[in-house]
């Protein structure tokens, strides 16, 4: 014969009392507001160093372009040689 498997009832009323103590919890109130205010400035500074390194990477792209622009072997080596559309 088969078992019956009994069912515990699910605690639906107590909940708040049920639930662990969390960190957010056992925290004052000033030093969570001064954490959180740390966590928007350390956002605001990578914020701010990504910005910065991505003008960075612009700046050294645009100054290898240059560089290249005045490289007469590469523009040469790179040159599409369709010379049929300057051709009057």
């Amino acid at each position: 014969m088969a078992k019956k498997r009994k069912q515990q009832p699910t605690p639906s009323s107590n909940l708040s009392a049920d639930k662990p103590a969390t960190l957010k919890d056992l925290l004052s109130a000033d030093v969570l507001s001064k954490l959180k205010a740390q966590s928007e400035d350390l956002k605001t500074a990578e914020a701010e160093r990504k910005e910065v390194e991505s003008k960075k990477e612009e700046e050294a792209r645009k100054a290898e372009q240059k560089r290249l622009d005045n490289d007469f072997e590469y523009l040469l080596n790179n040159d599409k040689m369709d010379w049929r559309k300057y051709k009057s």
